[in-house]
């Protein structure tokens, strides 16, 4: 008779931890704002450091433009203290509410995933060639032959390259997975269908690469592939609860393209 009340008290205790952990989560719409903030602030905060640290250093805005505008270091500095904020802030949003990245999918890798990525870049690249031959039909002025702008113009050596292929290649699918399909994903997935989900997320993906501010016209080509790309991520984040299949197949779907633009060329 005296189990009894321990049970319960054992019980009780598990309820109320569950109820902490879930006041401690975060609302869908705070993770939409939060990820819009965090994709102005890392780009403003790897612009306000590299021209404060080389000003400095004594030199003026227009040396300062022209070294960050068409130097390859001076680029992949960018891109590397651009995704180091983002991560951060990623990291440092889930500890304020006592969470680690495995609540978003940051698991350990295992070696199946990486025959899912070439399974999901199937998927993906026929999905793509399919959605772009009913979007070349229904709009026939889509500019499918729209370069996107990358940066990296006057890479020529090889540690340049390899630069290079760090800044496309690793940096982003590493970090835009945490922060899309892990972060953002988990947040809208607690209070919406699949579906909806996917969509939500793969909309906040590909937004970013119409390439705003630019002196080109909106990249609409560069917009739709990354929508399909997402959604297969999004499914294979559904599936198997982890953040790697994506990443993996995010690094396949860059190399492909940085081998074509860099190394072919």
């Amino acid at each position: 008779m005296k189990l009894i009340p321990k049970f319960h008290k054992k019980a009780e205790q598990v309820l109320s931890d569950q109820d902490s952990k879930q006041q401690r989560m975060w609302h869908p719409v705070a993770a939409i704002s939060y990820v819009i903030l965090l994709y102005v602030l890392s780009q403003l905060a790897a612009s306000f450091l590299l021209v404060g640290v080389l000003y400095a250093f004594g030199w003026d805005i227009h040396r300062i433009t022209d070294w960050l505008g068409s130097d390859t270091f001076a680029q992949f500095l960018f891109v590397l203290l651009t995704e180091i904020v983002t991560v951060g802030g990623i990291v440092w949003f889930l500890k304020r509410r006592g969470f680690k990245l495995a609540a978003i999918g940051w698991n350990k890798p295992k070696l199946k995933y990486l025959g899912l990525a070439v399974i999901g870049f199937g998927i993906y690249f026929l999905g793509y060639v399919l959605v772009s031959i009913i979007a070349g039909l229904l709009l026939p002025s889509l500019n499918f032959d729209q370069r996107q702008e990358l940066g990296f113009e006057q890479t020529k050596t090889t540690i340049e390259l390899l630069l290079v292929f760090i800044s496309l290649v690793v940096l982003p699918p590493i970090a835009e997975e945490i922060v899309f399909r892990g972060f953002l994903f988990t947040s809208l997935r607690k209070r919406l269908p699949f579906i909806w989900t996917a969509v939500i997320t793969s909309i906040l993906f590909a937004i970013p690469h119409l390439q705003f501010g630019s002196n080109a016209p909106l990249l609409w080509v560069a917009a739709l592939d990354t929508l399909v790309l997402s959604v297969v991520l999004c499914y294979v984040r559904e599936r198997t609860g982890s953040l790697w299949p994506g990443i993996f197949i995010h690094v396949l779907k860059n190399g492909i393209a940085f081998t074509a633009l860099f190394l072919l060329v």
